[in-house]
């Protein structure tokens, strides 16, 4: 090495003449070790990168933002904007408060996904969310903001989801999912995670935009320690969503909505209960017309039997789904004391 330079390095540091005996990448970290024992340690977190230029080449970025200068025969090797660059000997590398923990590095084609899944399933707070969970550098390296969002979508989980409301085959599942993203990107220039997408990726940075399997609009919050964000459909990634409980709008509703919505939970079906439900608060358990009952908890309309298990009728015997080309068309009017009349089906938004 001809040179090394690191205003704000506080560490030791190593002299020119030393040489470089590896470098070794585990997910956002990169450490550099020298033959006396000294190991960088650099974080990249969402705004550092490392550059290599050739001597004289003109940089992409300012001076100003250069963390690490790293000078050997025919290559400059520059660190901008990393939130975390400290040095240790190596030596003390069990002793370093993050360095020293680190999991596996699911990139790796050696990396032991089971430990790794073993490592999730009994993670010290169970009540942390699994998107938390995902970032933490203990249990593996190598997830970022965007693969975490992604790999939660490709399993069907909410990011919101408590570590202790999962199995171990879900942690297996992720971990498995995640790795497999990471691996299949690695010789990409542009990430891939569902072709499906416009730009390759299902939920990130797509904010209001459809979901590729259910049409539903993308969600973003942020959330967590440093309130990075987070993308998910609300539709495909209810699993684990503990926030439903309290949040749930069919609490409010008549035991009527709430059997027809568990029956269908179709997001046109919802509003069509919502409908019903705000116009039969105060009804009785018949209409006018003796149409609509609610009899030991099953609901039905005209004879339709609408409980959880779905329709039946007498003559049929269960009927699935709820809406079936041979079941009467309901729609939200102003008729009876239920507000409810027919209309032909292809006039209703499915």
């Amino acid at each position: 090495m001809k040179a090394f330079s690191s205003e704000r390095l506080l560490g030791p540091r190593p002299g020119a003449g030393r040489r470089i005996e590896s470098v070794e990448s585990h997910g956002k970290h990169l450490d550099i070790t020298w033959d006396d024992g000294i190991v960088l340690h650099t974080h990249m977190r969402m705004t550092g990168s490392w550059h290599l230029y050739r001597p004289g080449e003109k940089w992409r970025k300012s001076t100003f933002q250069a963390r690490v200068i790293i000078e050997v025969a025919d290559w400059v090797a520059v660190c901008f904007n990393a939130p975390i660059v400290e040095t240790y000997r190596i030596a003390d590398r069990h002793r370093h408060p993050l360095a020293g923990k680190l999991g596996p590095d699911l990139s790796k084609p050696d990396a032991d996904l089971e430990h790794c899944a073993q490592m999730m399933h009994n993670y010290g707070e169970p009540t942390a969310t699994i998107a938390e969970i995902l970032l933490d550098q203990r249990i593996a390296c190598g997830v970022g903001n965007v693969y975490k969002s992604e790999t939660l979508f490709a399993c069907f989980i909410s990011p919101f989801a408590h570590v202790e409301a999962l199995t171990l085959d879900d942690c297996r599942n992720l971990i498995n999912t995640a790795a497999h993203l990471l691996r299949d990107n690695l010789k990409r220039i542009e990430r891939v995670t569902d072709p499906r997408a416009p730009g390759g990726l299902a939920v990130y940075g797509r904010t209001r935009k459809p979901c590729v399997r259910c049409l539903a609009p993308i969600k973003m919050a942020r959330f967590g320690e440093h309130a990075r964000s987070t993308y998910w459909c609300p539709t495909c990634q209810a699993y684990g969503d503990r926030r439903k409980v309290v949040r749930d709008e069919t609490m409010n509703w008549s035991p009527a909505a709430r059997a027809a919505h568990a029956a269908d939970p179709h997001p046109a079906a919802m509003r069509f209960m919502r409908n019903i439900s705000t116009s039969t608060d105060q009804a009785n358990d018949f209409d006018d017309d003796g149409d609509v009952a609610i009899v030991d908890n099953r609901f039905s309309i005209d004879g339709y039997d609408l409980s959880p298990r779905g329709f039946h009728t007498p003559e049929r015997g269960i009927q699935t789904p709820l809406y079936d080309q041979d079941m009467p068309s309901l729609g939200i009017g102003d008729t009876g004391a239920r507000g409810i009349k027919r209309r032909p089906l292809d006039d209703r938004t499915r």
